[in-house]
């Protein structure tokens, strides 16, 4: 199985807009934009809406759970010095809507499946930067 420390992930290339969101994984929390005129949550960062283009929005905390929307398993990493391989990269859809590409980690790749419940792990890789991969979570029934 994968590293899951962080140490030797690259960096991820940040802009302006997506600011709120980084300085959020460092806090640990998962933020989304959500619009403040018709509610939807937004990811990736935009400078308006998609559904209704208005300009007036907000960064919120989310709960960090969805399920696993789509994955492959890597066996060939690009970087093994960065990536041991196999890992799991996923599309993971939040329970607030959004998909975001992401890692699955604690559990051996052949147990990911579409719809597996998971919940985000954050794992900082330097001062400035910490990461969102997902893991399975125990649904309470």
């Amino acid at each position: 199985m994968a590293d899951a420390s962080g140490a030797g992930r690259p960096a991820p290339i940040t802009a302006p807009l997506s600011e709120p969101f980084w300085e959020g994984t460092r806090n640990g929390e998962l933020r989304l934009q959500r619009c403040g005129s018709c509610s939807r949550f937004v990811w990736t960062p935009q400078y308006a809406c998609p559904d209704c283009l208005s300009e007036d929005y907000e960064w919120v905390a989310c709960s960090g759970r969805g399920v696993v929307y789509s994955y492959t398993v890597v066996h060939r990493s690009i970087d093994p010095s960065r990536f041991e391989a196999p890992y799991v990269l996923a599309v993971v859809q939040l329970e607030e809507g959004p998909h975001l590409l992401t890692n699955i980690v604690g559990c051996e790749p052949e147990a990911v499946q579409v719809d597996m419940p998971v919940e985000v792990r954050f794992e900082r890789i330097d001062d400035e930067f910490t990461v969102y991969p997902f893991a399975p979570r125990e649904v309470q029934e």
